[in-house]
């Protein structure tokens, strides 16, 4: 697929109506990566009504807050659903032990760059083995690392096309949905945590304040990505 041609056919397409199309057309070859946070929870409920078969999986790091777990527990049992877990290599996380310690992360970027690999990216990389599309939750004003993001783009590290339907969307229109459609959410949303991660890397933020700058907020703003949606 033309990546270009993508983004001028879908530019001005609702995102049910996008999603739609994608997962008649690619079933079980089409995805949505969830964190449970409030825009993937959109994302979720559009995607069931549309085809209750539809593919969703989520990253267990074993760092999540008990939170997320919870609003787990509650989209699986709103719809009927299990969400797929992708969990990290036990080899992998007992290694990052041996040579980090348990929070070895918070003592470099390298570091927490690499207890990301081992948490995120390596099963990121089982889940999407084999998909055509990747579905999103991103927005391109969530932060400074994300406002040249396009509706589509190619992932040549996974080799799959990545699908942001809400990237356009506003934080409020996020949550007129939430609140429309009676969405289950994250209650950490409601303790100041716009952006929700690992528990030892997520943070609540003051009001004004940029909405990621919760997420591993001893770093410069621009390194705050895990390596997911890095091209």
């Amino acid at each position: 697929m033309n990546i270009e041609l993508l983004n001028n056919k879908f530019k001005n397409v609702k995102p049910e109506e996008a999603l739609e199309f994608f997962l008649n057309k690619y079933g079980q070859k089409i995805a949505l990566s969830s964190s449970f946070g409030v825009e993937d929870q959109v994302l979720t409920d559009m995607m069931l009504k549309i085809d209750k078969r539809a593919n969703i999986f989520t990253l267990d790091t074993g760092r999540l807050p008990y939170e997320t777990y919870s609003v787990m527990d509650e989209t699986n049992l709103k719809y009927g659903i299990k969400v797929s877990v992708y969990f990290p290599d036990r080899e992998d996380v007992e290694a990052l032990y041996r040579t980090q310690g348990i929070n070895g992360f918070y003592e470099s970027i390298e570091n927490r760059q690499r207890c990301c690999f081992v948490r995120k990216i390596a099963p990121l990389k089982r889940a999407l083995d084999g998909l055509d599309i990747w579905v999103t939750g991103l927005r391109s004003n969530q932060s400074v690392t994300r406002k040249d993001m396009q509706l589509f783009e190619m992932d040549e590290t996974n080799n799959v096309i990545k699908f942001n339907p809400l990237l356009n969307w506003s934080e409020t229109d996020v949550w007129d949905y939430i609140h429309k459609n009676k969405v289950p959410y994250n209650k950490l949303h409601d303790q100041g945590f716009p952006s929700i991660g690992c528990a030892p890397c997520t943070r609540a933020v003051k009001e004004g304040e940029d909405i990621r700058s919760g997420r591993w907020w001893w770093e410069n703003p621009e390194h705050k990505e895990c390596g997911l949606h890095i091209k």
